[in-house]
């Protein structure tokens, strides 16, 4: 089953899926600095990021850094 399949069985059932998917990542970058659940979701950094300091997650000043740098 693909994702869009998913999505239309659930708006189907009036269930939106935008907003609980957005609700989950404000709810993850409270749990872990934004770059991490970038990576691990497929976003940007600049995005997580600024969802982060808008919910005012304490990990808003978290320095990611460059695991690939010499």
């Amino acid at each position: 089953m693909t994702t869009d399949a998913i999505e239309q069985r659930l708006r189907t059932h009036q269930i939106a899926t935008l907003n609980s998917r957005a609700a989950a990542l404000r709810h993850l970058v409270l749990q872990a600095p934004a770059p991490v659940i970038a990576r691990m979701l497929g976003y940007t950094d600049q995005q997580t990021s600024r969802i982060a300091t808008a919910t005012g997650s304490p990990w808003s000043r978290y320095a990611s850094g460059d695991d690939h740098s010499p």
